[in-house]
């Protein structure tokens, strides 16, 4: 694919104009540097922007929508009361890894919106660096193991009375004598208290590093130009597989082509062998290891 650079398309369409981040758990740590640094842009961040109304890990505000309409709303509402045409925002998810047995995942949606020029882009990054967990825990013994085990005190932990109930619910617990205090507080009240991640990224270093990945894939997203109209965001619509076996010849599941399409235009362009091999290796055959 063909790639702006600050002196051409690129330069023009976004040098120079305010960026809201829509976030207030201090996203813009990774965000801001990065978008600042490729597309020239001015970024700011609300003081009193509440995000958590649209949802919140740990439950107390349900997420209605999913996560793209909810990155997008976060990016509509921060630019309709800051009065800006320009925004990003970022929304997590966390539970089961989609295509791994028995692993978790950290799934990011980082959009940008731009209402002067009408665009939209997004990125993904679907990572299994993720500390999410959660344990009841009874003794003091248990509670060290479990919070050593999420990396507790760099990242922050939740603690409540049960893993159903939302009141009496304490965040952001970052060391170990509030975390020891706050424990002994709920065994003596409940008897026993549910441990959790808090998954908020201010309070989580790992959570913080996928956003920053999935803010390096939305710039390749926007640094990509459509060969038709040289329109930024030209990116991949359709992922083919059947890259064929070295050994049989036969199809396998692995990327043959990748499509890519320019949402301004139509354009579409397809690319194969997109990886950079004409062949896979048997171990990734159906037929030859089933």
């Amino acid at each position: 694919m063909k790639w702006l650079r600050m002196n051409d398309k690129l330069r023009e369409l976004f040098s120079g104009r305010r960026l809201v981040i829509a976030t207030k758990h201090h996203k813009e740590k990774v965000i801001q540097p990065l978008l600042e640094s490729a597309l020239h842009v001015q970024c700011f961040v609300p003081e009193d922007l509440d995000t958590d109304i649209l949802g919140t890990f740990s439950g107390e505000v349900e997420r209605v929508d999913d996560p793209l309409t909810t990155a997008k709303k976060k990016c509509q509402w921060a630019m309709d009361k800051y009065h800006c045409d320009l925004a990003i925002s970022s929304e997590g998810s966390f539970g089961p890894h989609p295509h791994l047995f028995f692993g978790l995942a950290d799934d990011e949606l980082v959009v940008v919106l731009d209402r002067k020029n009408d665009f939209e882009f997004v990125a993904r990054e679907l990572s299994v660096s993720t500390n999410f967990n959660g344990s009841l825990i009874s003794s003091e013994k248990e509670l060290r193991e479990f919070a050593e085990s999420v990396l507790f005190p760099s990242h922050g932990l939740i603690i409540r009375s049960s893993k159903e109930l939302n009141k009496d619910l304490i965040k952001g617990i970052c060391d170990w004598k509030n975390l020891v205090s706050h424990f002994s507080n709920y065994k003596n009240k409940f008897g026993s208290a549910f441990l959790e991640t808090d998954m908020r990224a201010m309070h989580n270093p790992t959570r913080m590093k996928v956003i920053e990945k999935a803010v390096v894939k939305l710039l390749q997203v926007i640094k990509s130009v459509c060969p038709s109209c040289n329109m930024p965001g030209f990116w991949i619509k359709d992922a083919k597989p059947g890259l064929p076996c070295s050994l049989c010849g036969l199809p396998t599941k692995s990327i043959l082509s990748y499509t890519y399409c320019c949402k301004k235009c139509g354009y579409q362009k397809e690319e194969m062998f997109p990886l950079k091999k004409t062949t896979e290796e048997p171990t990734f055959c159906d037929y030859c290891n089933p």
